[in-house]
Formats: structure tokens, C-alpha cells, sequence
């Protein structure tokens, strides 16, 4: 099997990469992996090994190239993307030129190549916020930033091209991702790396915002499940079943670093903040059989430890400028103050 992975330099396609190179999902049996990724500020090429792989320095966007590399590829799995919410408030372009013409790159460049199979790598956070219940995967798409915007739109190029042109392809769409090699910018290695310096922790809001949590090793397990079982032109969503408030979130993981309670600061919210997620995912349970392995408690701990143990991985990122979240300010208290 030869299969050709997008992004796999990031967060979460460094754990896919890794985990078929190790022949995690293929019980030891040999995989031939190509990587391509543009080593943008997520991305490390010491994410990944060594040996066992072909790694191209590329454009996901750029046509001509991946006409070059999908031939003789079985399978192509798209992780490719711009991810942070906040960025994408700041400046959305680069969300849209990426994940909306990335998408449609990879899409077309895998149908003229003949490439027998696609996953295409989404999230939650393109159908918007439910204050009740679990999204199925058959809920309009309602996305409330510039980033599930700009996914939202890439998942309907991606049934548009099943439709259309009969591309083999499928849709993941998960709940929020946490684990080793994490970039520094997202919630959870963002609070630890600060906590690990004695430095304050900026929550959005009263942090009552829900999400549901997914180690990225049983994300990745879920995604290969797709490739291998899934059904061209559906949608699996791939949910942890761990909901928290960021509020919890924060507090657990003071706890888990060993760190002073008042470093937690509450800032004004982010614009268009989403107040919940939540995933339905009896689909995939049901075809598939998956089930997450990583309960949160086990999975948030093993996250810490790693992030103590690698401080030379992390410094770069937790130290990348960013502009300070704003104080909030309630009638009658004083303005909190971040360092």
C-alpha cells in the first residue's frame, strides 16, 4: 500500500504518519508513505522519522506539483490545513487560499491521477454551536468563523467531486484533538506551556464554553478506519465522548502542572465564540466499529508529561508573538492583568 499524506508534518498528520510508518494500523505490515507539507510555522519535519518515508517540501496548493506525486499512490489523506480560529479572526485569507484551494487541488489532482482512495480531514466546528444534543452527520453546515468557513467549504468541493466526477472520497469530521506535538497556540499546550513557566493562562470569557475532547491517537486510528472501510462520498464523524468546559479544562490541567489556581485569567471573548460542540458519531461505530481507547483523564495526563519532558520542542512555539488577550473588566472589581 503507497499512500500520500497532506500536512503530515503538523500536529495531527505527524501522528498518522508515524503510526503507519511503526505499521500501528496494518498489524507490522509494510506501508510506502509520502509526505507533503510547506513547513509553515505548524509544521516540523522533526515530527516525523527519520526513515521509512519520502517527505516533498510543497505547496498543497500547487496543481503542477501534486500531479507529479499522486501517480501510483493507493490512497491519499488529507490533513492539510490552516486550523487556529484566532488567526483566522485576524486575517482569514490565508484560511481560504489553503483549505479551500488546497482542497480543491488535492481533489482534482487525485481524480486525474486515477488515485483509488481519499479521506479529506474536517471538523466539528463547520456546523457552528448546539446548546442541546449531537450533531449527526446529516446537520447544516452553519460555520461562525473565517477557519469553518473555510473547512466548510472544502468538505462540499470534497462531495462535489464524489458527486460530480465519482472521486472515491470520504469526510472526517472530529471533535477538538489534543496530545504530544502539539503546536503551542491551541488551548491545551498553550495553558500547559504556560502553567510549566509560572505564567498566567488566558481564558476566554468565564470559560463555559463546551467542547468535546479526542486524543490524536484515536483520531488517527479513526481516520485509517475510514480509508480502509469507508463508504465514497460520506460523512464520519469521530468524537471523544469527553465533553468539558474550557473553564474545567484549565483547572485540571493547574492541577496536573502543579501550578498556583489564580494564574487562570478570565479575558474578554473572542469574537463569534461558539459556545458548544458536539458530535454524534453512531456512524462510525456502527460500519466501522471504532471507539475511542484514550479516556481524558489518562490522555490529558500522559499530554502533560510529555510537554515536561520536551522543552526543547515546545520553547519555539510557546515563545511565537501573539497579540495579548484582552483584560476583562466587571463593574465594581479591578481589571485583570496579564503579564
Amino acid at each position: 500500500m503507497r499512500v500520500l499524506v497532506t500536512g503530515g508534518a503538523g500536529f495531527i498528520g505527524s501522528h498518522y504518519v508515524r503510526s503507519l510508518v511503526a505499521g500501528e494500523y496494518t498489524g507490522g505490515a509494510p506501508v510506502a508513505v509520502t509526505v507533503l507539507d510547506a513547513l509553515t510555522y505548524a509544521g516540523r519535519r522533526d515530527n516525523l522519522p527519520a526513515d521509512g518515508l519520502d517527505f516533498v517540501h510543497g505547496d498543497v496548493c500547487d496543481l503542477p506539483l501534486l500531479l507529479e506525486l499522486c501517480p501510483g499512490h493507493d490512497a491519499v489523506v488529507h490533513f492539510a490545513a490552516e486550523s487556529h480560529v484566532d488567526r483566522s479572526v485576524v486575517s482569514g485569507a490565508e484560511f481560504a487560499r489553503s483549505n479551500v484551494q488546497g482542497t480543491q487541488a488535492v481533489l482534482e489532482a487525485s481524480l486525474r491521477s486515477g488515485v483509488p482512495r481519499v479521506v479529506h480531514v474536517s471538523t466539528d466546528e463547520v456546523y457552528g454551536s448546539i446548546e442541546h444534543g449531537a450533531w449527526t452527520e446529516e446537520y447544516p453546515l452553519l460555520p461562525n468563523s473565517p477557519y469553518a468557513a473555510s473547512k466548510a467549504g472544502s468538505d462540499l468541493l470534497a462531495r462535489a467531486y464524489w458527486r460530480t466526477h465519482g472521486l472515491n472520497v470520504s469526510v472526517t469530521r472530529c471533535s477538538n484533538n489534543y496530545g504530544p506535538y502539539q503546536h503551542a497556540e491551541k488551548l491545551i499546550p498553550r495553558f500547559i506551556t504556560r502553567l510549566l513557566r509560572g505564567a498566567t493562562v488566558p481564558l476566554y470569557g468565564s470559560g463555559r464554553n463546551v467542547r468535546e475532547w479526542l486524543h490524536v491517537a484515536d483520531h488517527c486510528r479513526a481516520v485509517h478506519q475510514v480509508l480502509m472501510g469507508g463508504r465514497a462520498g460520506e460523512v464520519y464523524h469521530v468524537g471523544g465522548g469527553e465533553e468539558r468546559t474550557n473553564l474545567e479544562v484549565a483547572q485540571r490541567l493547574v492541577a496536573l502542572c502543579g501550578a498556583d489556581p489564580g494564574l487562570i485569567r478570565h479575558v474578554t471573548d473572542r469574537k463569534g465564540h461558539d459556545l458548544r460542540y458536539a458530535l454524534d458519531d453512531g456512524r462510525i461505530r456502527r460500519e466501522l466499529g471504532y471507539a475511542p481507547r484514550v479516556a481524558f483523564e489518562d490522555g490529558l495526563r500522559s499530554t502533560v508529561d510529555w510537554y515536561r519532558e520536551h522543552p526543547g520542542w515546545w520553547a519555539a512555539s510557546a515563545g511565537v508573538p501573539d497579540s495579548p488577550p484582552r483584560p476583562v473588566t466587571t463593574p465594581g472589581s479591578p481589571t485583570s492583568q496579564l503579564p
